[in-house]
């Protein structure tokens, strides 16, 4: 029975791996192992992010949101209270979008909020 070669496979492989290890510094683009490892980090790092970029994004349009409130006499919290209260039901990209581009929009919103 002839012995059985890996060579196409192995190569595609590799190939594959240096290929998305472009751009990466020095021996981690060249190495194929140093690649496989930096890849494989990366991929994590990737994984994690997708979860923590929701959490930035909500924290940066609460910012925004508390800013426009405090421009407007009123507190982030008594605001979104407010809004609970009122039955208005907006998001927090909606209204951080109001409060950067519509600041007279968004000042109907806390008066709203308040009332």
């Amino acid at each position: 029975m002839a012995k059985i070669k890996h060579s196409v496979a192995t190569r595609r492989r590799k190939k594959r791996t240096l290929k998305a290890a472009k751009g990466f510094w020095g021996d981690r683009s060249k190495q194929y192992q140093q690649a496989k490892r930096a890849l494989q980090h990366a991929k994590v790092y990737a994984y994690r992010d997708r979860r923590v970029k929701k959490r930035e994004f909500r924290s940066l349009w609460i910012v925004r949101i508390n800013a426009a409130c405090r421009l407007n006499d009123i507190t982030y919290s008594r605001f979104i209270n407010g809004l609970k209260k009122a039955k208005i039901t907006l998001d927090r990209k909606i209204m951080a979008d109001l409060a950067v581009k519509d600041a007279a929009a968004f000042k109907k919103l806390v008066e709203l909020a308040r009332g």
